[in-house]
């Protein structure tokens, strides 16, 4: 292939540029040799001139198709170089945010520096088990691969994550640890997976600070190895750490912190445990505010220090370790902050003995203060004679205490890595590791010094061993494959190496420079200039005599050799490290007592015997000291060492900016990273050799479209592609043909893709010209039959229009004539009727006009006269006004000279004096006038009677006389006597009046205040009927409401009950998990003591079997504790441990028992200070009785209230239960929703509020009746309270409050009338009532007292039942809160195991209400059934005694008997036949042997032989036979364990019993379908309910097995098989592949299934369990649970699947569903719940057919995809790949469109399905038809010992 062949016009090719290192360009007319130019257009649509070197034959690198752009691996691309790299990353990264793209062998992770949700629980397990190639590029696909072959191959794993500081590399870490802790687990109970993970904070805290390109960055490099045993499940760990930089500890650059657990513990500062640290804020020490700003954004440190205290905690380090360990961190703080004077002559200086700071570094550490002080001035020289001591410049003083700073912070992280080691460490054998390596990354800065030059040292090594790993595996593939080998030509860095490590080199000099007493790093540098000036990768640079230049694997870096000798000595002076080693706390003395070297901790603590792959460097002849040099070189040669005896996975971290923004992408950082990191060497690589390769068969479906013709009738595809390549590309070295694939040089694909291109754009071209030649045919003729017609009815068209013209102008003509006529005679009309008009207005207006002036005339006058009598009136009130204010002014002068005197005098004493002494002889005299006017009243009342007694006579007397005087004297009179008469007649008169007046006004108000009781009652009465009638209404239109929102309530109720279902399915599936982990570990250790070896149990045991963990049957009759006691004696301790109910029972009585003596103990001392507080006598003041009669009325009235409502809601809560035990039976029998109970409780809720708003409006209006008449009555204080709110008939009725008030006025104001009752007590009738009175208020005071009394003991109960609330609340806060502290894992189980224990209660307390409530019926029933019994065995010997003589009587005639008749359909066995009728019927049984003979016959069989025993009487027998049978079946689940027949088989048999349990369990609900024959059949004497929940368990978890094992066969096939299988033939086209698929998926082998073996699957597991007989509602339930799982296993991996994502995937995908939809509408299974399951990948399918350009398909695909939420919409956007070049991708701006109209979507967080979700199943009753009589038991089952009866 020509060089003008490749540079053609149109060709892309990418040139170099400053600003994007590379930009792409397309050629606008062809190149030919020998050109010194290319003629280019950019992407901006401007021309350029590209020139050429034409004697280098430097031509611009070529750009791949845009069908490569976006691969998931870089080697396959066609063109392999930089550009294409680099364009591949970004596109990834920017415009389908993908963080990872594979790199050969090497992960390449970009930091997105955002989190994205992709590290779940779901993605872990989606990624588990899987070949590395089939899905997307993660972390987890490499910790995946290295975990498989670990397994497979049994050979350590390394993972080593490099890259720049702030790249991701401890993240990237973690998560691939976190992966292995989560798929694999621990072997022991020791959570070593979370002391891990645990590990992680604290190594963050202690050796992690922020940087200027890393607010979290690692500070030292760390390797850990996680140990796994024989069944690769995680034992232990351990760590190493290198080169920890120290340096940190005292100096910080701008902008930097030091190490965060400085800046937590200064956060935690306040706590009262950190107190004694007399630390403050981090700005005021020197060694935390060096950089400047102390915090981080968004960063807590005191909430990051809590996590480091927990991982502590849990990594087994003691509370007083913490604190010491915190003491010493604190003490560097100190140390820092020491001041150091310097002295006059500058050769020496001192220390403060105040120092603050000293004395806190001393006190923390526990060493002596005057030596601290000193030896931080001084320093010791030993000579051969003498030691003398030499005091130091304030320079050598600082770097003296920097230097010891940094030897404390390093001891003591090397003692917390030492002491994670220990806490990792196991005792158990290690099969095999996984080592994961977190190491700097390549680093150059501006200023590079010691640190920088190890950590460059460090990657070189770390290359070298790439490179040869890289090269070790191309030359693997190409032996496999068969292909010549050739050698390939790559960068050794082992000069460069040689250079650092070998004799005299960088090191050796430097390590020979630090045991020069005088030596300085100018002679250091010197010597380096002297001895490598000729080395190829050693510069001196040209301005500088102290730097050089090592030219690296990756860049040429200068380093400056100043402070190198110090870094590298790290000298302490040994006097300050005796100090420590003297300290009294022994963690402070332990640190230095060490005799250990200085290595890095665990370093030589490691098992592995590892030896190097090659031979060791010559060390030098001098022996070395243990310098920092000297030990990192030891432990990185370690660590290679360790390296080359595993299999290495690489993955390089990637900073996109330094700006650290998310999703911005720098491409010449990027470039630079890069080529540090290896990844363009990798590249480099392949690209020598043969980089793209493809298997024949993908090759054949990609370009058959080159084949010929004739070509394709050869059925041998390798021949075909052979004869294809060599026809098409001319040079043979451009190809080889492997074993199974076909290796291209670099370009090669790209030229076949071109050639493909080329023929599909050809046949394009001419299906375009045909087509377009017979569209434009067929237009013609369209047109012209089209123009035929227009020209017949347009000329008959004009025809009709030409006579309707005519028509049209005669019909004018005529109306014209009469429309003139019609308008002349309108216009004379009108000119009329205006003439008129005009007349009488004109006339009206003359008239008008005269009247208007006569009437104003009038008017004026009229107002004249007002005017002038309002001003006479005006000046009249203003007279009067200033007379009266002259008036005031004078009186209010007069009124001020009065006030003033009699304020004189009123402040004079003698004038208070006078008025004290008046006011008491005021008091005096009128209390003697009172008692001198009762005397006269008396007398006088005595006079009045005798006077008128006498006066009577005489007037007797005098009409006499009168009479006689008249009679003698004749007309004559006297006029004085009669005035006399009358004048005494009319004050008689009066005072009768005045009486009746009284007498009438105390009747009425009598009859008043009855009348408003009486009205009050009556209102009471019409409130209580109207709410009867607003409940009334209410519930007819709750009625209503609820016939017209049934559905909805149907729906909430179905769903609440699913998830109710549900959860408790999940505990029962979590019961069963840890009996099985029970079993299995029980049985390891059977095993372990039997055998000295190691076997290896199934992991996928179900967890069936149990002791007898079942509650006994009803009639055992457990109703309170002595029975739970008898039956805990009865059954046995061992058993009754296992008794979950029969133990809450028991620890609920105890519970009670406990509150009833806390409640007595509470009622006895507060007798006890009742009787204190009676001795001492009171005698309280009328004030106190007041009040405490107020009190009294008070707590009477609320007593009362609180009677009331007990009362009422005893009553609303016997109703409820009535209600909803009805419920409950219905429910049972019907399964339906329970609407009536929802009425109920909102009825009840309504009725409860409205009972608290009534009853508080009560207490408040007689708290406020009652002080209102202790204040009226306190007044008088002449009078005894007279309580009539008492005398009230209905008081506890609700009234209206002012009402009430004003009702209770009226009786106090006629009580208040009672003053004066002795004026008008002239019959005594007021004193007598007034007397009778009295003694009703004392009788009610009595029943007030009593009633007070026990209303006070009632408050105290209610107060003892809310302290015990309170105290439960208590409770349940604080395990809220030790709940809110446990991993988000462990608060799920937490909650789980409180909910399950809180329902347990509340069935509990059901269960005993129940019980308490049959518990004498249950006596009474079995006293009676004894009796009964004995009646029956009488009647039975009587009438066996005549059936056995009548028998010997026929037996002597009749040989034939009819047994049949005389079968009830019961199966007698003897006690000692139970364990054979278990294995026979249970145990032993096989499914093929009962084929032919009726379903689920052993439940049968079972039942009969259950209802004897209960026909016996016998609870004993019945018992054994349940608890048999089931832990039998328990057996033989958990011996087939992966066998789907017999899971299917017992699952039916389990539900038959369960079935029969209930149809003849004598329950009318269950009943309904029988025969009065199986009536018959029904127990008699025994309530199996408790045993039917058991039953019902059992088979929830027999079908959650059978799930299990129908999911294990089903998910191997479901990706092959609805995915990568081509349903629809020749369809799908084949994309370029890297290579991926290097060793798991040879090992795995090609599995390939296609649809029909899903069909054929499925149609086994349906004919298995139809044949089995069961329920047809258990098997919908089946198959919509393997449809989900089919849905979410397909969806998953097609949302992490880039190759499955395009147009061809969704057109197969829609074909694989419509074959299932079919098959299930084939098996009658096709119900909406099932349908429902694969309904978002239906709508996934269709999001990949439908169009992705326009904003109408944007709101198509929202309106589409209702299934799938915006995660998933968007993933499968990014992910959509074209298969070709004529489909376009989908831009970032459509998949932004889609983003912004779902973002008000509520969808879940989450990205994948949870395919192991399980929906809860449901056993519906299914009544059988057949009668037990007719059953018949074949031969075959060896029951022959069982007896009819």
């Amino acid at each position: 292939m020509s060089v003008s062949e490749l540079y053609s016009q149109y060709t892309k090719v990418w040139i170099p540029d400053p600003d994007e290192v590379w930009r792409s360009a397309e050629l606008t007319k062809d190149y030919k040799e020998g050109e010194k130019s290319l003629q280019l257009r950019l992407e901006d649509e401007t021309i350029r001139e590209y020139p050429i070197d034409v004697q280098g034959n430097q031509l611009p690198f070529l750009r791949n198709p845009d069908i490569l752009v976006g691969e998931n691996d870089l080697t396959a691309l066609s063109y392999l170089h930089e550009p294409a790299v680099l364009h591949n990353l970004k596109v990834r990264f920017l415009e389908s945010n993908h963080i990872y793209t594979y790199c050969g062998i090497v992960l390449v992770a970009i930091n997105p520096y955002e989190q994205l949700p992709i590290y779940g629980q779901d993605v872990i397990y989606a990624y588990s088990g899987q070949n590395m190639g089939d899905m997307d590029p993660h972390i987890f696909a490499v910790a995946e691969e290295a975990y498989k072959q670990m397994a497979r191959d049994e050979k350590n794993q390394s993972i080593i994550v490099s890259g720049e500081s702030g790249a991701g590399k401890t993240v990237s870490a973690k998560y691939a640890m976190r992966y292995f802790a989560t798929v694999s687990g621990s072997a022991s109970d020791t959570n070593i997976e979370e002391k891990v993970l645990a590990s992680s904070p604290i190594m963050e805290a202690i050796g992690n600070a922020k940087t200027t390109r890393n607010d979290n960055s690692s500070r030292f490099g760390k390797y850990i190895q996680i140990g796994f045993d024989k069944r690769y499940r995680i034992i232990g760990a351990n760590m190493r750490t290198y080169l920890l930089e120290k340096s940190r500890v005292v100096f910080q650059a701008d902008d930097e912190r030091n190490y965060h657990i400085f800046y937590q513990l200064c956060a935690a500062a306040s706590l009262p445990e950190f107190e004694e640290l007399s630390l403050t804020c981090a700005e005021d020490f020197f060694y935390t505010s060096q950089g400047g700003d102390t915090s981080i954004e968004g960063v807590d440190d005191a909430e990051d220090f809590e996590k480091t205290r927990q991982a502590f905690t849990l990594l087994g380090v003691r509370e007083s370790h913490q604190i010491n360990i915190f003491k010493i961190i604190a003490s560097i703080l100190h140390l820092g902050n020491v001041e150091i004077q310097a002295e006059r002559d500058g050769e020496s200086c001192s220390i403060s003995p105040e120092d603050e700071h000293l004395s806190n570094f001393c006190q923390l550490l526990g060493v002596e203060h005057s030596q601290m002080q000193h030896w931080l001035c001084h320093r010791k020289l030993v000579t051969t004679s003498e030691t003398y001591v030499k005091t130091m410049s304030l320079q050598q003083v600082v770097n003296a205490r920097n230097a010891l700073a940094k030897h404390i912070y390093a001891q003591l992280f090397d003692w917390i890595v030492g002491h994670i080691n220990k806490a990792l460490h196991t005792s158990l054998k290690q099969h095999s590791f996984i080592g994961v390596l977190d190491i700097y990354g390549f680093e150059t800065f501006d200023v590079n010094s010691f640190e920088q030059f190890c950590i460059n040292y460090a990657n070189e090594k770390l290359q070298q061993q790439f490179n040869l790993h890289v090269f070790k595996l191309e030359q693997e593939e190409y032996m496999k494959e068969q292909i010549p080998w050739t050698l390939i030509d790559f960068y050794d860095n082992q000069p460069c190496i040689d250079l650092i490590e070998a004799k005299l080199g960088i090191l050796d000099l430097l390590d020979e420079e630090c045991k020069v007493p005088k030596g300085t790093d100018q002679n250091w540098a010197q010597k380096l200039y002297d001895r490598h000036s000729g080395s190829q990768h050693f510069q001196k640079p040209r301005m500088s005599n102290t730097a050089f230049i090592v030219v690296h694997f990756a860049d040429k870096v200068e380093y400056l050799s100043e402070s190198f000798l110090e870094k590298n000595r790290d000298t302490v002076y040994e006097e300050q490290i005796n100090i420590l080693k003297a300290s009294k706390f022994p963690l402070v003395a332990d640190l230095f007592h060490d005799g250990k070297d200085s290595a890095p901790a665990a370093a030589t603590s490691s098992k592995i015997s590892v030896r190097s792959a090659r031979p060791p460097l010559k060390a030098s002849n001098k022996e070395h000291k243990k310098t920092v040099g000297h030990q990192f070189r030891t432990s990185l040669q370690l660590l290679m060492e360790t390296l080359n005896t595993t299999t290495p996975h690489y993955v390089r971290c990637i900073k996109p900016n330094d700006e650290k923004l998310p999703f911005c992408f720098d491409p010449k950082r990027a470039v630079q990273q890069l080529r540090a990191c290896g990844v363009l060497e990798t590249i480099r690589i392949s690209a020598a050799g043969y980089p793209s390769r493809w298997a024949y068969h993908d090759f054949y479906n990609r370009y058959r479209v080159l084949v010929k013709k004739k070509e394709l009738a050869n059925t041998d595809k390798k021949a075909i592609c052979k004869s294809v390549l060599e026809s098409l590309i001319k040079d043979p070295d451009k190809f080889q043909f492997g074993r199974t694939k076909i290796f291209f040089r670099a370009g090669q694909v790209a030229y076949l893709e071109k050639l493909r291109a080329d023929k599909f754009r050809a046949a394009t071209i001419m299906i375009q010209k045909t087509v377009r030649g017979w569209l434009q045919k067929v237009k013609y003729r369209r047109l012209k039959a089209a123009t035929l017609t227009l020209q017949r009815y347009c000329r008959g068209h004009l025809a009709r229009r030409l006579a309707e013209h005519l028509r049209r102008t005669r019909a004018a003509v005529v109306l014209q004539k009469q429309y003139r006529m019609r308008r002349a005679h309108q216009a004379y009309q009108r000119v009329h009727r205006a003439t008129v008009v005009i007349q009488a207005f004109a006339r009206g207006m003359f008239v008008r006009r005269l009247y208007h002036q006569v009437l104003r005339e009038h008017k004026a006058t009229i107002i004249q006269k007002h005017v002038r009598g309002w001003m006479a009136r005006r000046r009249f009130q203003r007279l009067r006004a200033a007379a009266i204010v002259i008036q005031c002014g004078f009186r209010r002068l007069k009124a001020k000279q009065e006030l003033k005197a009699l304020k004189i005098e009123a402040r004079s004493a003698e004038h208070l004096k006078r008025l004290n002494v008046g006011m008491e002889n005021k008091v005096v005299q009128l209390q003697r006038k009172i008692d001198d006017q009762n005397k006269e009243f008396k007398m006088l009342s005595e006079q009045l009677s005798a006077i008128t007694s006498t006066h009577a006579t005489e007037v007797e007397k005098l009409k006499e006389e009168l009479a006689g005087y008249q009679q003698s004297q004749g007309e004559d009179s006297s006029p004085q006597l009669q005035e006399e008469v009358e004048s005494l007649r009319t004050e008689l008169q009066r005072a009768h009046s005045e009486r009746k007046v009284l007498e009438d006004a105390h009747t009425r108000e009598k009859d008043e205040l009855r009348k408003r009781v009486a009205d009050l009652e009556q209102e009471n009465a019409l409130l209580k009927d109207e709410k009867d009638q607003l409940n009334n209404q209410i519930l007819c239109q709750s009625k209503d409401e609820s016939a017209q929102s049934s559905v909805q309530e149907n729906l909430l109720m179905k769903k609440e009950l699913e998830e109710e279902r549900s959860r408790y399915q999940n505990l029962v599936k979590e019961y069963s998990r840890l009996e099985q982990r029970y079993d299995n570990l029980r049985d390891e250790m059977t095993i372990i003591k039997q055998i000295p070896g190691h076997r290896r149990n199934p992991s996928n045991q179900s967890s069936l079997e149990s002791d007898s963990n079942y509650p006994s049957i009803s009639t055992s009759e457990v109703g309170d504790a002595e029975d739970a006691l008898q039956q805990v004696e009865e059954i046995g301790l061992e058993k009754a441990a296992m008794d979950l109910t029969l133990f809450l029972k028991l620890q609920k009585r105890v519970r009670e028992l406990e509150q009833e003596r806390k409640k007595l103990q509470v009622q006895l001392e507060k007798k006890e200070q009742q009787d204190s507080k009676k001795i001492p006598a009171e005698q309280p003041s009328s004030d106190l009785d007041l009040d405490q009669d107020a009190d009294l009325a008070y707590n009477s009235l609320k007593r009362q209230e609180l009677e009331s409502e007990n009362k009422k809601l005893k009553n609303e809560l016997n109703e409820l239960r009535k209600a909803v035990a009805d419920q409950a039976s219905e429910h049972s029998a019907t399964h339906d929703t329970p609407d009536s109970y929802c009425l109920l409780l909102n009825q009840l809720k309504l009725a409860h509020e409205e009972l608290e708003v009534r009853k508080e409006e009560v207490l408040i209006l007689r708290s406020q009746i009652v002080s209102a008449d202790q204040r009226r009555q306190a007044g008088k204080g002449s009078e005894p309270n007279i309580n009539a709110r008492t005398s009230w008939p209905n008081s506890e009725k609700h009234v209206d409050q002012e009402d009430a008030i004003e009702a209770y006025h009226g009786v106090c104001q006629t009580n208040s009338k009672a003053e004066d009752w002795r004026y008008l007590n002239e019959d005594g009738e007021l004193g007598l009532a007034y007397q009778g009175l009295k003694q009703v208020a004392r009788l009610l005071e009595a029943q007030l007292q009593a009633q007070s009394r026990e209303h006070e003991e009632e408050v105290e109960g209610l107060k003892a039942q809310v302290e015990a609330l309170k105290e439960e609340i208590d409770k349940q806060q604080q395990t809220f809160c030790q709940t809110l502290l446990l991993s988000p894992e462990a608060q799920v189980e937490f909650g789980i195991q409180q909910e399950m224990s809180r329902l347990t209660n509340e069935n509990l307390d059901l269960k005993e209400l129940v019980e308490k409530l049959e518990k004498n019926e249950r006596k009474l029933k079995k006293q009676l059934k004894i009796y009964m019994k004995k009646v029956q065995d009488l009647e039975a010997a009587q009438a066996l005694g005549q059936s056995e003589r009548r028998r010997h009587e026929l037996n002597r005639q009749v040989t034939v008997q009819r047994k049949e008749k005389d079968f009830q359909g019961m199966l007698e066995y003897h006690k000692e036949d139970e364990a054979l009728l278990i294995r026979n019927l249970v145990t032993d049984l096989k499914p093929q042997a009962l084929a032919g003979t009726v379903p689920c016959l052993p439940a049968y069989i079972l039942y009969m032989c259950i209802r004897h025993a209960d026909y016996v009487n016998d609870d004993l027998k019945l018992h054994s036979l349940l608890t048999s049978t089931i832990n039998g079946i328990k057996k033989v689940l958990k011996k087939h364990s992966d066998d789907f027949e017999m899971t299917s088989f017992w699952l039916s048999n389990t539900c038959r019993l369960l079935h029969c349990l209930k149809q003849y369990s004598g329950d009318e609900g269950f009943m309904t379908q029988n025969t009065a024959k199986q009536n018959e059949h029904c127990l008699k004497n025994f309530d199996l309910t408790e045993y039917r929940q058991v039953l019902s368990d059992l088979s929830i978890q027999i079908y959650q097995q059978l799930i299990k094992i129908s999911e294990g066969l089903l998910q191997p096939m479901i990706v092959s098989a609805m995915l990568e299988n081509e349903s629809i033939q020749g369809l799908s086209g084949v994309k370029p592949t890297g290579y991926r698929k290097r060793t798991s998926s040879l090992a795995d082998g090609d599995k390939s299934y296609c649809l029909e073996a899903i069909i054929r699957q499925m149609n086994s597991f349906h004919t298995v369990m139809c044949d089995q007989g069961l329920d047809p509602e258990i098997i919908l339930q089946v198959f919509k649970q393997l449809f989900y799982m089919i849905n979410a296993v397909t969806l998953n991996n097609l949302l992490l699947r880039k190759d499955v994502c395009s147009w061809s995937t969704g057109m197969q995908l829609r074909y694989n569903i419509s074959q299932l939809e079919e098959w299930l509408r084939g098996r009658n299974l096709h119900q909406r719940e099932v349908a429902e399951t694969m309904e978002p990948l239906i709508q996934a399918a269709q999001l990949l057919q439908l169009k992705k350009k326009s904003p109408e398909d944007a709101e198509a695909i929202c309106s589409l995809c209702t299934a799938l939420s915006t995660q998933q919409i968007v993933k499968i956007l990014n992910l959509y790949t074209p298969l070709n070049e004529f489909e376009e991708r989908v831009t970032v701006a459509f998949i932004r469109t889609i983003q912004a109209q779902l973002q008000e979507r509520n969808d879940p967080q989450h990205l994948l399905l949870d395919f192991k979700h399980m929906f809860p199943v449901l056993f519906p009753f299914n009544p059988s038809s057949l009668t037990m009589d007719s059953i018949h038991i074949p031969a075959c089952l060896n029951l022959e010992f069982l007896n009819e009866v």
